[in-house]
């Protein structure tokens, strides 16, 4: 498929891209993350065509993506303002798609609406909201807490009392609010990439049109694009002449999802290579956090109750390492007959806890060599692939980071693999797949690459004619 015989430009992974986000759009219509209503639809043959529909826009999306990347490499790589351009034309049909990949979003907007009904949401679930929004909500988060900050329900929040409890316009406004951090991130990638001294097209390339981006953060509506786009704006703002902004940015981050507070540390480091002292550094930087979730939590009505909704249980199918590793201890103790099966699964949880904050400090031991940002990046990585609980998207946390600071190509190159991966990791309902769900989707994904490959005989087929 990426032989050097592929004739391929901007303009041609432009098509290709748009017309797998296009068909992606019209598979979820009927497999996506759909409204209870219509969850019926789903043992439909139209489900069934949605669902090869969707892996086989997934697939030209990842196939157009990979071709960008050749792209960048060439003689004539596009300007970063280009790339732009090609993020919004492939992000346009995701839009007005039904959510898809996850059904987080039903949860926002029943969160929003309990903050605006002045039910504590650190205390109950979406279950006790009762009506069609709460019926939205996957089972199981239907009676769990929420673990976000006060500064995304306040979003949320507002976003209920401007739709009115209209889940349609509801699942708009979300993802246009996810498209506003997408926009956030795209914008401080490039600044990012000269401070670390890498290529900014390629930075765009790796952390803004990343497939994870598009499938999880633009259709999926996912608040993780909120939190990313206020800690790229916030490194930015260090960078200059404003490392106070920075670290209140940077807070606002945290204050949506509690892993961008390890950014605090790259405020205060980028700081300290400007030359201030690393005691001014670490109590301005202090100061401007606690100031700003002071604030930000008296702004938001919602109190304190986020600190202690941070050890909110992980869903029992989590496939993180520590809890693949917590269920399979526990099942062998309890067939050994063992009274500790029940402390398995924790004590993996806080095993990976440690591992995380032993590699955490590992990395910025190690930062003067590696740069605040990718150490960052590298951070937020250990954090997601050694907590608890993992999903696809959260490998955007670190990717954003160490696509705008990757010393190397080849880092990019692994890093691309990985996601090229986890982009096909999850199906567009958000649900568990069965064995005729996983059929249906490697049918779609091996249906794209027929077609990619016919594509590339007919390009390559009248050149291999000329040199003969």
């Amino acid at each position: 498929m990426l032989a050097k015989g592929f004739s391929v430009d901007l303009r041609r992974c432009q098509l290709l891209g748009l017309t797998g986000s296009v068909v992606l759009a019209l598979g979820g219509e009927t497999a996506g993350a759909l409204p209870v209503r219509e969850l019926p639809a789903l043992a439909s043959g139209r489900a069934a065509l949605g669902l090869v529909g969707v892996y086989f826009g997934v697939v030209l999306l990842i196939a157009a993506w990979a071709l960008l990347g050749r792209v960048i490499r060439g003689p004539e790589p596009p300007s970063p303002r280009a790339l732009l351009v090609v993020l919004g034309v492939w992000a346009t049909p995701l839009l007005l798609a039904p959510p898809l990949f996850s059904r987080d979003v039903y949860s926002y907007l029943a969160q929003g609406a309990m903050v605006d009904a002045h039910i504590d949401v650190y205390t109950h679930g979406p279950a006790i909201l009762g009506g069609p929004l709460a019926d939205e909500v996957a089972p199981v988060w239907q009676r769990t807490a929420t673990p976000y900050g006060p500064v995304f329900l306040a979003v949320s929040s507002a976003l209920s009392g401007l739709t009115r409890g209209e889940v349609p316009a509801g699942l708009f406004g979300m993802r246009v609010v996810a498209l506003l951090g997408v926009a956030l991130m795209a914008a401080a990638l490039p600044r990012l990439a000269r401070h670390s001294g890498a290529d900014p097209a390629a930075a765009l390339w790796l952390g803004a049109l990343n497939p994870l981006v598009l499938l999880h953060l633009v259709a999926g509506a996912h608040n993780d694009a909120i939190m990313l786009g206020l800690l790229g704006a916030g490194l930015v703002a260090a960078l200059g002449r404003w490392p106070v902004l920075g670290a209140v940015l940077v807070t606002l981050a945290a204050l949506v999802k509690v892993p961008a507070l390890l950014g605090l540390a790259a405020v205060v480091a980028l700081q300290v290579r400007t030359g201030r002292s690393m005691a001014r550094a670490i109590a301005t930087t202090v100061a401007a956090a606690v100031a700003t979730t002071v604030a930000a939590t008296a702004a938001a009505g919602t109190g304190y109750g986020w600190i202690g909704a941070l050890k909110t249980p992980v869903s029992p199918e989590n496939l993180s390492p520590t809890s693949i590793l917590g269920r399979a201890t526990g099942a062998l103790l309890q067939g050994l007959g063992s009274d500790l099966a029940p402390f398995a699964l924790p004590a993996w949880h806080a095993l990976g806890l440690v591992a995380t904050a032993v590699a955490v400090l590992a990395i910025w031991l190690r930062s003067p060599r590696l740069g605040p940002v990718y150490a960052l990046g590298l951070s937020l990585a250990a954090v997601a692939v050694l907590g608890p609980a993992i999903r696809p998207w959260y490998a955007l946390w670190g990717l954003f980071l160490i696509a705008a600071a990757a010393p190397s190509t080849s880092v990019r190159h692994r890093v691309a693999a990985v996601t090229g991966a986890l982009a096909l990791a999850v199906l567009p309902s958000g649900g568990p797949p069965d064995a005729e769900q996983l059929a249906l989707a490697v049918s779609g994904g091996m249906l794209a690459l027929v077609v990619l490959w016919q594509a590339h005989q007919a390009t390559t087929a009248p050149v291999l004619g000329r040199t003969a």
